[in-house]
């Protein structure tokens, strides 16, 4: 674990590096869209497709969805308690729920799942993202977000509108080729598996970009700590405990429940912006939470080895 988050931080180091030389005079921001959209648009369907083609799609699939959201819907209960008691403003308490709510399964879950349990793990931070953090997100997430904030658009869109989007295209492709058995040609596999290697630097180095140290103040700390406490040390435990009920094996309940204990998600300063919420606020706990998580997920991984793989 300690070699894979050494890779990982160094690549991370790399996006922000960029943020302060700004090579070229290209800045981060754009740099980080121009990446992203990559990998959104090409890179990760073409790794969802390889993946889920041949993955076992099925209870599995059920159980990283339960898991997943039971573990959201506590994380948002204790942040939405927590704000209530200390009678936060609603711009800070949206910004908190959503950082302390939803984790990083896929722009750091993937590359460290993958680099500690193996390549098989790839296709648990793909359900994880797929089944219970993305559809969540985008409906309950936005939900919030226009709760707490509030919405300049006339008429809103759905939320739904996000399911037409290329990852899920590729997904609901691949389920139907496992379904039915078919054998992806060996010069097709070769194509996808080039493309989905592109995946793990890319999101690191973009993940670095987004890190943005400037946003780290001293007045945001009150509300920073209940999400650090929430998002790094709460929903891990509950998760650990529900993982226990469920009919998996060791390492795949390891793997899932090391997912949700990545820091917060980059995507949420989206919704901060876009429903006027405390956007600084977000920008620190993302920074906080990923700077913590060098320390905290060595420490989970070594609970889940001794919890479900001893």
């Amino acid at each position: 674990m300690n070699s894979t988050l050494i890779q990982m931080t160094l690549l991370m180091a790399c996006g922000v590096g960029w943020r302060f030389l700004k090579p070229a005079g290209l800045q981060a921001e754009y740099v980080r869209h121009v990446l992203t959209t990559l990998v959104y648009y090409l890179l990760l369907p073409a790794m969802v497709l390889d993946v889920m083609w041949t993955a076992d799609i099925g209870l599995h699939s059920f159980n990283f969805t339960l898991l997943g959201l039971s573990s959201i819907l506590f994380a948002i209960l204790c942040s939405w308690i927590i704000g209530s008691l200390f009678k936060f403003d609603g711009k800070r308490s949206g910004a908190m729920v959503l950082a302390a709510a939803f984790p990083n399964v896929t722009y750091l879950g993937l590359p460290v799942l993958e680099q500690t349990f193996g390549s098989w793990a790839r296709s648990v931070v793909i359900q994880m993202d797929l089944f219970a953090t993305s559809p969540f997100l985008f409906t309950i997430g936005i939900m919030i977000a226009r709760h707490y904030g509030d919405d300049p658009a006339e008429k809103p869109k759905s939320a739904l509108t996000f399911f037409n989007a290329p990852p899920f295209w590729a997904a609901a492709l691949a389920i139907v080729l496992n379904l039915n058995d078919l054998v992806a040609p060996a010069w097709f596999a070769g194509v996808l598996e080039k493309l989905s290697a592109a995946v793990v630097p890319l999101m690191l180095f973009s993940l670095g970009l987004a890190l943005n140290w400037k946003a780290v103040t001293v007045r945001n700390i009150p509300y920073v700590t209940p999400v650090i406490l929430i998002k790094m040390l709460l929903m891990p435990i509950f998760a650990i405990a529900l993982a226990g009920y469920l009919p998996m094996e060791g390492k795949f309940k390891a793997a899932a429940v090391l997912d949700l204990a990545m820091p917060s998600m980059v995507l949420g300063i989206v919704f901060c912006d876009r429903y006027r919420l405390d956007s600084a606020l977000y920008a620190m706990t993302v920074t906080v939470t990923t700077a913590l998580s060098l320390i905290t997920l060595p420490f989970w991984h070594g609970v889940l080895i001794n919890e479900f793989l001893k």
